[in-house]
């Protein structure tokens, strides 16, 4: 494991599981393209951020209806199984806020597609939810 940044807080053994679980809760809404699911799994609005086609910086604030239009759009109808294999790496700022690393293999359609992203996790009233959300290759969408 690579090292990480020293933040300051040492999460225990729970607050780290309870990240997996997390991420366990939507890659399964994910793959079932239960986008009003993975929306409860979010704090909105949504910032967005990653870069455009010409290489630019891109940012957007998405509320619910856009962010369960545009992934409805993205993730398709269903018609194909998806699957998703993942090495998470959370980063934690304090106990309700950490940056996880993603690196994820999806699988649809019989198609593979290696993903590197990260995620801002907040906790509110106990729960993990998601705010920000940064990936590379999406700013074209995002103007």
């Amino acid at each position: 494991m690579p090292q990480l940044p020293d933040t300051g807080y040492r999460p225990t053994s729970d607050e780290l599981a309870s990240v997996q679980a997390w991420f366990a809760d939507y890659d399964a809404a994910a793959a079932r393209r239960d986008i009003e699911r993975m929306a409860d799994l979010a704090v909105f609005p949504l910032n967005l951020v990653s870069d455009d086609s010409t290489g630019s910086g891109a940012s957007a604030q998405w509320d619910r209806e856009q962010f369960v239009r545009t992934m409805t759009e993205v993730m398709g109808d269903g018609g194909e199984d998806t699957t998703f294999e993942s090495v998470r790496t959370p980063v934690f700022l304090g106990p309700a806020m950490a940056v996880v690393f993603s690196d994820s293999t999806m699988t649809a359609g019989g198609t593979t597609r290696q993903l590197r992203y990260a995620d801002i996790l907040v906790k509110r009233d106990g729960r993990w939810a998601f705010q920000t959300m940064l990936q590379n290759g999406w700013g074209d969408n995002l103007r």
